[in-house]
């Protein structure tokens, strides 16, 4: 899928979406899980991704499919081995995101000690909400985030929650992968993740980007 950068003059592709788990210390708990002492990171295809007003499809293969609303950093400026105090300069716009997860088949993935990539590389399981340029934000950690479903808030909380910040998230990404215009770095999400069913409108805001909404249906059997 290609994008447009608020810094460029044409649409890039998105090579990958590198996603960050247990960035908040209030949702590892509710999943019973330990709070990592360095980013936790995974991948997500770009074949998940859909946008504003879009469908988010429930596979058969899951009967259990959470919300996870999340921060988005879009890169702008490539890079490898970016310093932390340049980190954020390297970012094109912000947007916020959510990180499907289809629950039952990351516990199965958990207990038997496999990669989560089923669980979190569904089609439709990076929903996008449109690019805010980054000059338009002051301080990523400093923004309110909030998702709705049919109008009822599931999670609220604050980017300053985060364990591992913005800039030290693409300082470290960049110390494994090399960056390009167009990566979208899903940072985390709060506490009160929770089931979707097929109907469902969800809405997601972060302050100071448009916000993002997404209807949600099962798939064709």
């Amino acid at each position: 899928m290609k994008i447009s950068l608020p810094t460029a003059q044409s649409s890039v592709d998105v090579t990958k979406l590198l996603c960050i788990g247990r960035n908040y210390a209030k949702h590892a708990a509710e999943m019973k899980s330990d709070v990592p002492d360095e980013p936790l990171v995974f991948l997500k295809p770009p074949s998940a991704l859909v946008r504003d007003g879009g469908t988010v499809v429930l596979p058969a293969a899951s009967q259990d499919v959470h919300h996870e609303v999340e921060l988005v950093a879009v890169i702008g400026t490539g890079g490898k081995n970016i310093p932390e105090a340049e980190a954020l300069s390297h970012i094109a716009g912000y947007a916020v995101g959510l990180d499907m997860t289809a629950r039952d088949l990351q516990r199965e993935a958990k207990q038997g000690g496999r990669p989560w990539s089923v669980a979190k590389g569904f089609d439709t399981f990076a929903p996008l909400g449109s690019i805010a340029p980054a000059s338009s934000i002051a301080d990523p950690q400093d923004l309110t985030i909030r998702l709705t479903v049919n109008g009822d808030e599931r999670q609220a909380a604050t980017t300053r929650d985060m364990i591992f910040p913005v800039a030290e998230l693409i300082a470290y990404c960049s110390r494994i992968f090399t960056l390009m215009p167009g990566d979208l770095l899903y940072t985390g999400t709060p506490e009160g993740v929770g089931p979707v069913q097929a109907g469902d409108q969800l809405e997601a805001t972060v302050t100071g980007v448009p916000p993002l909404r997404v209807t949600v249906e099962r798939a064709a059997s």
